[in-house]
């Protein structure tokens, strides 16, 4: 158990949220010309790193709202907590 930190609703146990996935994946322009391969990659290939990963999660319990968060994948320590539409921090 870990506590996140809702950017809304403050800190809460982890049992309260869903894990949505890598962050920061952007939609393809034009998907339409994409391949079906390339379409592929985009909704199914995820990075799957052993340390510093940013993903996104919801306060499913809670205010339901989406955010970031940055944390480690062997420690679960948590290093940011940032709303959706921003930049990580220390990102310019």
């Amino acid at each position: 158990m870990f506590l996140i930190e809702c950017p809304w609703c403050g800190p809460r146990d982890e049992s309260e949220f869903d894990c949505g996935g890598e962050a920061h994946i952007e939609r393809p322009a034009d998907p339409a010309e994409l391949s079906d391969e390339a379409w592929a990659d985009y909704l199914f290939m995820r990075t799957n790193p052993k340390g510093r990963h940013r993903e996104r999660w919801v306060h499913a319990c809670g205010c339901r709202r989406w955010f970031n968060i940055e944390r480690d994948t062997v420690s679960h320590r948590i290093t940011a907590v940032y709303r959706m539409g921003r930049k990580p921090p220390g990102r310019r």
